[in-house]
């Protein structure tokens, strides 16, 4: 699997697994499992997802050596702020039974997210953070963190999909050298995306499903992306894309496809801010 160079000259695969919305602790671990096993090395989880513990117990059951494995994880909004992240990081170090992550994220851009950078940037700075980003931040909130702070952000973590692109945003984030993480590169598989006859047509031409084409055209694009599922088969046919290359004129046709809008998270939509504020979990 190919890498792409973070800002800070640290290498992370292009391709991860993801485990969000797995809340069955024993499917979760078998999962995080499966792709191991099957070669993924970048694992992507986070502290509102409630399934730390099981990544943990699943990377400690592969007998996969840490320093191979590329660790994600994130501070939800209700622990934002200098001592409650600090807090929130150390607890998820306990979960994950690691003492450093590969790359910590703020999650929502709400919250005193100011005060959760300047905690993450002491934890890099320290080593025990290896890279430090964001989730779902938009450029006015992404340039105001910038502008705020030494350090930019390595990584923005987006809704990213055939259908929302976020072109403008990724052209900002270009201009700083923060890579882009495509969550959801399924769309959660809405707009019955995995029958799509475009992504289907192009697929046959391969040999490939609908979901390696979206994954090999992210992947094309330098988009790092962490799919999830829970089924064995779709996790290892979701690894096999690097076998294929698509064509110029098929990369320009899923580029037409931009609907301009997001289909799952409108992060300016005052009801979505409201929604998020009142997740609370217990870590």
């Amino acid at each position: 699997m190919n890498t792409v160079e973070l800002n800070n000259g640290i290498k992370i695969p292009l391709l991860g697994f993801g485990v969000f919305q797995i809340t069955d602790q024993q499917v979760c671990e078998q999962s995080v499992l499966t792709a191991l096993q099957t070669g993924y090395r970048m694992i992507d989880t986070a502290a509102c997802y409630g399934n730390e513990r099981a990544v943990g117990a699943a990377i400690q059951q592969s007998g996969t050596d840490r320093k191979e494995i590329f660790l994600i994880s994130k501070v939800w909004i209700q622990d934002t702020g200098y001592e409650k992240t600090k807090i929130s990081f150390e607890k998820t170090l306990c979960n994950l039974q690691t003492d450093y992550l590969d790359l910590y994220l703020i999650h929502m851009p709400f919250g005193d997210y100011h005060s959760s950078w300047k905690a993450m940037e002491e934890f890099y700075r320290e080593g025990r953070i290896r890279a430090i980003g964001v989730c779902n931040f938009l450029p006015d909130r992404l340039i105001d963190l910038i502008f705020s702070h030494e350090i930019v952000p390595m990584v923005n973590q987006i809704e990213l999909h055939p259908f929302y692109q976020e072109k403008e945003l990724r052209q900002m984030m270009a201009q700083y050298n923060i890579q882009p993480m495509a969550w959801a590169p399924f769309a959660e598989g809405q707009k019955n995306i995995f029958r799509n006859e475009l992504l289907s047509e192009i697929g046959k031409q391969y040999g490939k499903s609908s979901a390696q084409v979206i994954l090999r055209w992210l992947y094309q694009n330098n988009i790092a992306a962490i799919p999830k599922s829970v089924h064995p088969e779709r996790i290892k046919e979701n690894f096999r894309i690097d076998d294929f290359t698509l064509s110029s004129d098929d990369m320009q046709k899923i580029e037409a496809m931009d609907r301009g809008k997001s289909l799952i998270l409108d992060i300016q939509s005052l009801d979505e801010v409201k929604r998020l504020h009142n997740i609370r979990f217990a870590q």
